[in-house]
């Protein structure tokens, strides 16, 4: 088994399904509640311990009946919970309304999660034993920034996932090994609309990049020039909810296993398209048997060819475009 270490958040999430949102001092009825357990990185810790991670968790939850509910979540999914933290006061809440065409609006309150703003004792040693740390940006960036660089320092392979979107410091960046952003994501970090454009401007910062293209697949690339394109399998999606969790948890998982690129992202793609058949976040994410069947299987897919490997893009645009990517002082070309 690979050993994974997600350093991230765990939130619970609380949506209301109504036919239509409220406006501004508005109330409306509602046809449906739900108490979710969520955050991006307890959905990324519970996605790899199920596809067959040996997983770790650092964060924190509160002291209120969620934190209990979120720990026990990871626990049943068979995740060492030991160094996820309990810090006074209220868990981390995502307050979700869904109407009825699939829109959504969303309210994070970080709670618990606010308070990790460095490793504690025992963090770095844990760090150090993996093949693999999970980040995301729902912690404060101190702390991400500290985890990446002590897997740095450890030689242990550091995968970001840069959500929600914001400016990424250099310092950041130069511990990272594998980006993976949706598409969106990766258009608002470089200012490119274009995939393949964007990771050829990500590729001045890190060394390899996934960008997720929802039911399209996902697009890889390395600064060697590799491109690998993998469609999506076909499905009809009940709840895209943390379906780009379930791909990293699952990539994860297969990297750290030894597959070859092409076939980690197949196997990824496969999890995420079992993710998106169910409703909610954690609890939506499928077991390795599952992901085998499929994978095996082959699927119907959107693309019946093979993965596509490419030359090197020609698109040169660079991040700090004009096209209005996020920016930061601490943005530079990496070499």
């Amino acid at each position: 088994m690979t050993a994974i270490v997600v350093l991230g958040s765990t939130n619970m999430d609380l949506v209301a399904y109504v036919a239509r949102a409220p406006r501004r001092g508005e109330t409306v009825p509602g046809r449906a509640f739900r108490t979710i357990p969520g955050g991006k990185g307890a959905n990324q810790a519970v996605a790899a311990a199920r596809a067959g991670g040996d997983v770790a968790m650092i964060g924190a939850v509160g002291t209120d009946a969620f934190g209990e509910l979120l720990r026990h979540t990871l626990q049943v999914s068979g995740v060492d919970t030991d160094l996820l933290h309990t810090a006074d006061g209220p868990s981390g809440t995502a307050h979700i309304v869904v109407d009825d065409e699939g829109g959504n609006a969303i309210v994070v309150v970080p709670g618990a999660n606010g308070t990790v703003t460095a490793l504690g004792p025992g963090d770095e040693a844990l760090v150090a034993t993996a093949d693999t740390l999970l980040l995301q940006l729902e912690l404060p960036l101190s702390v991400v920034v500290e985890g990446a660089r002590a897997a740095r320092r450890h030689g242990v392979r550091t995968v970001l996932t840069p959500a929600p979107a914001r400016p990424l410091p250099s310092a950041l960046l130069a511990a990272v090994d594998l980006l993976v952003p949706n598409e969106h994501e990766a258009a608002l970090l470089t200012g490119l609309a274009d995939p393949d454009a964007a990771a050829d401007a990500l590729l001045r910062q890190v060394p390899e990049v996934v960008v997720t293209l929802g039911a399209r697949g996902c697009l890889y690339a390395h600064r060697d020039g590799t491109r690998i394109a993998v469609p999506a399998p076909r499905v009809t999606a009940v709840d895209t909810t943390a379906a780009g969790d379930a791909f990293t948890g699952a990539l994860a998982v297969a990297l750290g296993e030894g597959r070859p690129v092409d076939d980690a992202l197949r196997w990824a793609s496969c999890a995420a398209a079992l993710c998106v058949r169910r409703e909610g976040a954690s609890v939506s994410m499928p077991y390795r048997p599952e992901i085998d069947t499929a994978y095996a299987t082959g699927g119907e897919t959107s693309d019946d060819r093979p993965p596509a490997t490419l030359t090197a893009g020609t698109a040169t645009a660079a991040v700090g475009s004009p096209a209005g990517p996020l920016s930061d002082p601490e943005i530079g070309s990496a070499s």
